[in-house]
């Protein structure tokens, strides 16, 4: 049976047969995807000083992220590297959405970053970005006082460690 799915962390919405895996625009594991009828997500939170600065910063690492991304899905030397780079491109820029939406922001700009023709050299600064995030969004989850961006910050940690082991296996 066809049912309507939607992501607690991001609120999108998916149509399908079953729980997916992972959630098909964020990422996130499928136990953050509940019925539409029963999820609530929420992009309203409480905060305090080093929380807001901790969302602005986590903003522009998925901006910047995406950025580089969709310049290496256009540019990269490797057919299967484009595709994996333009994937991991709407899934940063996904996560820069959910960011938006917290910050409450009305609209935010992904511009080009640079990446290189070569795919071995777009994997290692893949690789360097998302251990970056990770090490940045465990921090954040371990600083924040509210649940709810605790909870987007370590749901964040597993997406962008997937992302990590993703560019490993190429490397």
């Amino acid at each position: 049976m066809v049912n309507v799915w939607r992501c607690e962390i991001c609120g999108e919405s998916y149509i399908g047969n079953e729980v997916p895996p992972q959630c098909p625009f964020c990422g996130v594991n499928r136990r953050f995807i509940k019925s539409a009828k029963m999820a609530k997500p929420s992009f309203e939170v409480a905060f305090n000083e080093k929380d807001l600065a901790n969302a602005k910063y986590a903003l522009m690492v998925e901006l910047g992220n995406a950025g580089f991304y969709f310049c290496a899905a256009k540019n990269t030397d490797d057919e299967e590297g484009r595709s994996m780079f333009k994937a991991l491109g709407k899934v940063e820029s996904e996560h820069a959405s959910i960011w938006k939406k917290v910050l409450k922001l009305e609209r935010v700009e992904i511009k080009p970053e640079n990446c290189s023709k070569r795919n071995a050299e777009n994997l290692m600064e893949s690789h360097a970005r998302e251990t970056k995030a990770i090490e940045f969004y465990k921090k954040a989850a371990q600083e924040s006082k509210d649940m709810r961006l605790k909870q987007i910050f370590a749901a964040l940690v597993e997406v962008e460690t997937d992302h990590l082991a993703l560019s490993a296996q190429r490397m």
